[in-house]
């Protein structure tokens, strides 16, 4: 099940495996001290076998890193890693004394974040240095770029793995697949890198990974260069956790420095990739779907195959054809994306863009969960210009009459944005059906309410729906032969959280019954909107 964190991050809550190796190296005490600065004499000098943040997971041999929170100091639970097996523990000024209190030998230092990633990848032995390891960030396509690098990666036979918004997989040297325990986009540093070494231990070969903005804030990322990194877009988003657009930016533009990457893949397809190829601090090779738009790589010939779209791949030297899975000019940029990042670690020949081009859907992207006489479509957008290619992809698809669109804004983020996404979603459909994403905490009606203010009030055709099985319902009921459902925001999210509680709930489970219940009837209105 998915949930969000408190700085808006999605949290995976049903992954079964432990994000540690099972046979850590490990690290003495005194070494930690050392590479910490930490000049104080230590009561004992232990072998760190592990590191939390959580002390629920602590293990025997473990160091807690006690970190100052948004609502608590994590030092109020070292009783708690101490009965667990906790021995030590890394905490600012502010935590030592109860971590002193619980019994564990105390790092004491000013930048307890940062040197919390440092004492991670010193415990789990740079392990980051044995994997092909590629970063994505971007507001949107990060999911899909790194879920078409894996799957393209194992179609091909090879043990590779993904850390990101959907969860942590891998699949080892004996092709078995593992599902390893995450808890954000970006895992905290203390589980980062511990599955790099848990990927190395079982033979993973190559780790594709979403680095999130919050992530290169708050240091969860620190300590490994990526061999590639990738820049997708910028738009509004997360502006709840970011004060402005161009904090944002400046938090994605930390990836594309010699701290964090080796080499830099970017789109320049809007004024951010642009600013962002300028300006990085290792060699960048950029590329392009827009027309016009100078790249080093552009698509061209971009054409309609089905659910799908061919386009060719055009450099100063050659003209490669490809296949994006999915329709629309976002999915040929995710496509090119993908083809460049396994070009740049030496993945490459004609069947790496074969395999993309069948194996690049990723659940709750642009999913297709009826293609007629209704088509029914399950999509992630939950940002304005997301909602926005959504909208404009599935208008532009041959036969479509009329776009029917289910959405809503989730609760406790960025409420700048709710009436942007009431305003696209008019724009860009037929009729509108506003209704509860993740209310969290928040009134779901107050929420629905400042999505609607974005919509001229005498636009027809504009329902809003309390509850979002029976808004689903109602697009299912008005939909006629040839008119597309979207429903976004949630895309393979299975839970919806009201008042904080998480409901089991599956955007694709609830359209595809509402279509096989209401497809059959004929075209009506009805009354009664809340």
């Amino acid at each position: 099940m998915t949930q969000q964190s408190a700085d808006g991050e999605n949290l995976r809550t049903d992954d079964p495996e432990p994000p540690r190796p099972a046979h850590p190296r490990g690290e003495q005490l005194s070494q930690l001290a050392s590479l910490l600065g930490v000049t104080e004499p230590l009561a004992a000098d232990p072998v760190i076998t592990g590191i939390t943040l959580d002390s629920r997971t602590a293990r025997p041999g473990d160091l807690l890193a006690a970190l100052p929170g948004a609502h608590t100091h994590g030092a109020r639970f070292a009783a708690q890693a101490a009965e667990r097996g906790a021995v030590a523990a890394l905490t600012d000024t502010d935590g030592a004394a109860a971590c002193r209190e619980a019994g564990l030998i105390v790092l004491e230092v000013r930048n307890p974040r940062a040197d919390t990633a440092r004492a991670a990848d010193a415990v789990y032995g740079s392990a980051w240095r044995r994997l092909k390891t590629i970063a994505v960030t971007g507001t949107n396509g990060k999911t899909s770029v790194t879920t078409m690098v894996r799957s393209a990666l194992g179609h091909l036979g090879h043990a590779a793995g993904m850390i990101g918004t959907s969860g942590t997989f891998y699949r080892d040297g004996s092709g078995r697949e593992h599902r390893v325990a995450t808890a954000r986009t970006t895992p905290e540093a203390t589980d980062l890198h511990g599955i790099f070494a848990r990927m190395v231990e079982d033979g993973v070969d190559v780790c594709a990974m979403e680095v999130s903005s919050h992530a290169l804030v708050l240091h969860r990322a620190d300590q490994a260069v990526f061999d590639i990194a990738c820049f997708t877009n910028l738009s509004q988003d997360h502006l709840d956790f970011h004060p402005t657009m161009e904090d944002y930016f400046q938090a994605k533009a930390r990836l594309f420095t010699p701290e964090h990457s080796r080499r830099g893949i970017v789109c320049v397809d809007d004024d951010w990739g642009r600013r962002l190829a300028a300006i990085a601090s290792v060699p960048v090779t950029t590329y392009a779907t827009a027309p016009g738009v100078d790249a080093d790589v552009t698509a061209t010939d971009v054409r309609p195959d089905g659910f799908g779209t061919c386009f060719t791949a055009r450099s100063a030297d050659r003209d490669l054809p490809l296949r994006a899975a999915l329709p629309g000019r976002h999915y040929v940029a995710n496509t090119l994306a993908a083809h460049l990042l396994l070009d740049a670690i030496g993945i490459r020949g004609s069947e790496v863009d074969e395999a993309l081009g069948t194996a690049g859907t990723v659940p709750g992207r642009m999913e297709l969960i009826a293609s007629t006489p209704v088509r029914g479509v399950v999509d992630y957008s939950h940002t304005p210009a997301a909602l926005e290619q959504a909208l404009a992809t599935l208008r532009a698809v041959p036969g479509t009459a009329r776009v029917i669109t289910v959405m809503g804004a989730g609760g406790d983020r960025d409420r700048t944005k709710r009436p942007l996404m009431g305003k696209v979603a008019a724009d860009g459909s037929d009729i509108v059906i506003i209704t509860d994403d993740n209310p969290r905490t928040e009134d779901p009606a107050a929420i629905r309410d400042q999505v609607r203010s974005g919509i001229p009030a005498e636009r027809p055709d504009v329902h809003v729906v309390e509850g979002r099985a029976a808004a689903i319902a109602r697009a299912a009921c008005l939909a006629a032969v040839g008119d597309t459902i979207l429903v976004a925001g949630k895309g393979a999210e299975t839970g919806q959280e009201i008042g904080g509680i998480v409901h089991p709930f599956d955007d694709r489970v609830q359209l595809r019954d509402a279509l096989r219940r209401g497809v059959e009837k004929p075209r009506t209105t009805i009354d009664g909107d809340h």
